[in-house]
């Protein structure tokens, strides 16, 4: 027997915002070859998707990047976006799996990054469908980005007034933690150590920083810090 036609509770309506109007257009026409999809478009700016997210209601947007302006001013219309209509599914359309573009879209509210190098209509389907069940949507290369930004230990850069750094590497990575809550023992289990060594670098982050406690270095962070990608210690590691 042949799939009977999708009804129209079955018709997932879906937001095409694309800076590329010749790009849009070809996602237009092939996706609403799909009789499961009611395709909408707009612009990729802010004005145009809250327009259409309160006047056409899409369950799912599938959102590419403008190339003109700034990843950050990219990521903040997405960020924007996701905070004023939580309930549609954005999936972010790229080029390329950049390790800083995943991140910040997954960060920033993305359920799925879908790959335009390597695409088919089957597979960005495929894409839509899932996210708009609830699952997540990122291929391998992309899912190690996440996995190696979540595994990585924060490191907390602090310099002096003349823009010298003050700390060694394993006490950035103390302050990063101190300044995220954590205390001595949760510490020592993250970077391997014996908590008597995590109070040691602590010690000796206090004197360097002319402080004596924990709240002091969690403000002198927030004032001199920046925080940045660490490198991993191993545990027995020593530094001066």
């Amino acid at each position: 027997m042949s799939p009977s036609p999708a009804t129209a509770s079955d018709v997932l309506s879906v937001l095409i915002a694309d800076s590329n109007r010749m790009q849009a257009q070809l996602l237009t026409s092939a996706l609403r070859r799909r009789a499961e999809f009611r395709i909408i478009t707009c612009p990729m700016d802010m004005p145009s998707l809250l327009h259409c997210a309160a006047s056409k209601s899409p369950r799912v947007a599938l959102l590419s990047p403008n190339p003109a302006v700034s990843s950050a001013e990219n990521m903040a219309v997405l960020r924007q976006f996701h905070l004023a209509h939580p309930e549609v599914v954005k999936i972010v359309l790229v080029e390329a799996s950049d390790r800083a573009l995943v991140i910040n879209s997954f960060r920033s509210g993305a359920r799925g990054i879908f790959s335009l190098s390597d695409a088919t209509l089957r597979l960005l389907s495929k894409c839509i469908l899932r996210a708009a069940e609830g699952q997540i949507w990122a291929n391998t290369e992309q899912m190690n980005h996440l996995l190696e930004h979540i595994s990585e230990v924060p490191s907390l850069r602090v310099f002096n007034t003349r823009g010298q750094l003050l700390l060694s590497p394993r006490e950035e990575q103390v302050a990063a933690l101190v300044a995220e809550g954590l205390g001595n023992r949760e510490i020592a289990r993250e970077l391997n150590l014996s908590e008597h060594t995590v109070k040691k670098y602590l010690f000796r982050t206090f004197d360097k920083l002319g402080i004596s406690t924990r709240v002091e270095l969690v403000l002198y962070a927030m004032n001199n810090g920046a925080p940045r990608r660490a490198e991993w210690l191993a545990g027995g590691v020593s530094d001066t």
